[in-house]
């Protein structure tokens, strides 16, 4: 079931798109939160953005990532989901707007559409296939996609789940000239993200000169929208992309850009904001523990997923704590592809 597109297969036993998933409950707001007009939501102050991807391979974590988001919110009502969708993907917005709506009604979003041939050329093949989709490089175009009102968001993987209340997340400070907000791991071997040819080369490893830079996962991050767009952070992360192509620098996809651009100056978040790490590494779909310490935020980033695992009857530990936000109404008992999704 793994290797099958699942969508379509399942429009044939269900009939449509919205009966994929149930629909999730009902979420409302604390007595404390600002009541806000319909008519000005998108550009409303007090709005909590959230930006993630939508992709066939990882709906159903799509959907149990809003599904968390909106049951430990305080104020879930005034949350505005943007999703980026692949403009040459199989499954359109129609349709990820109809699944959408089905399991959560009164869901705020909107979805924009990514062009493929921004970052087409760009794209040097990584260590991992997943790692080379182009919406892995859709993050790096929200502050030319999304509205200019909208001036902070925070970006999440699909691959996540958040156990606590997005509010607190969002209200972070960055101070400074800050852009990034995200868990910083300077244990890390960081020289690691970057080939020998980088390293000896003075004029790429510069970059890095004075700095304390650290790694950080670009799955979970608070960005500033107003400061990325009067900074032009799109064209050098471009530009790395450019080297990269003729010089082989990095192994990794997405992630080393980001690192070269803005390592040594993120704002560093807690720990619990990114338990990264889930679904293994790169190469490989094994088991780990959580890391010590209170826990705000679920990350499967890695090979194994926490939805293929379960449907499998080979699951990790935990991937339990990620199945109480599943809404998929299949799960084993059939697998779905007719609405053109690709497998899961």
């Amino acid at each position: 079931m793994v290797n099958e597109p699942p969508l379509r297969r399942q429009q044939q036993a269900a009939g449509d798109a919205s009966d994929l998933f149930m629909e999730a409950p009902v979420y409302q707001n604390g007595p404390q939160c600002p009541v806000l007009s319909e008519q000005t939501l998108l550009c409303d102050p007090s709005i909590v953005h959230i930006a993630m991807t939508v992709d066939p391979e990882y709906l159903r974590g799509t959907i149990a990532a809003i599904h968390s988001v909106l049951k430990h919110g305080s104020c879930p009502q005034n949350v505005f989901f943007h999703f980026i969708d692949l403009d040459s993907s199989s499954v359109d917005a129609n349709t990820y707007t109809r699944v959408l709506t089905s399991a959560f009604p009164s869901l705020s979003f909107k979805i924009y559409v990514f062009q493929e041939k921004l970052v087409k050329n760009l794209i040097s093949s990584s260590i991992r296939q997943a790692l080379d989709n182009p919406l892995n490089y859709a993050r790096n175009y929200l502050a030319d996609m999304l509205e200019t009102c909208i001036e902070r968001v925070i970006y999440l993987d699909s691959d996540t789940i958040v156990v606590d209340d997005i509010q607190k997340l969002w209200s972070i400070n960055l101070t400074g000239s800050r852009i990034i907000g995200a868990p910083e791991y300077c244990d890390a071997n960081f020289a690691k993200y970057f080939t020998g040819d980088f390293w000896s080369n003075p004029e790429y490893a510069k970059v890095f000169e004075g700095k304390k830079a650290c790694y950080f996962n670009t799955g979970v991050m608070v960005m500033d929208l107003g400061k990325w767009r009067g900074g032009g952070y799109t064209r050098e992360i471009e530009k790395w992309m450019r080297i990269q192509k003729g010089k082989r620098i990095y192994e990794l996809g997405s992630l080393p850009p980001f690192l070269l651009v803005f390592g040594g100056d993120v704002e560093a978040i807690d720990h619990r904001w990114n338990q990264h790490g889930l679904g293994g590494d790169n190469l490989v779909n094994s088991c780990r523990a959580l890391h010590p310490g209170p826990v705000s935020l679920l990350h499967w980033s890695g090979k194994g997923k926490p939805w293929v695992r379960l449907d499998a009857n080979r699951p990790c530990s935990v991937d339990f704590l990620w199945a109480p936000y599943d809404l998929y109404k299949f799960q084993q008992k059939q697998p779905f592809d007719r609405f053109g999704f690709d497998a899961w």
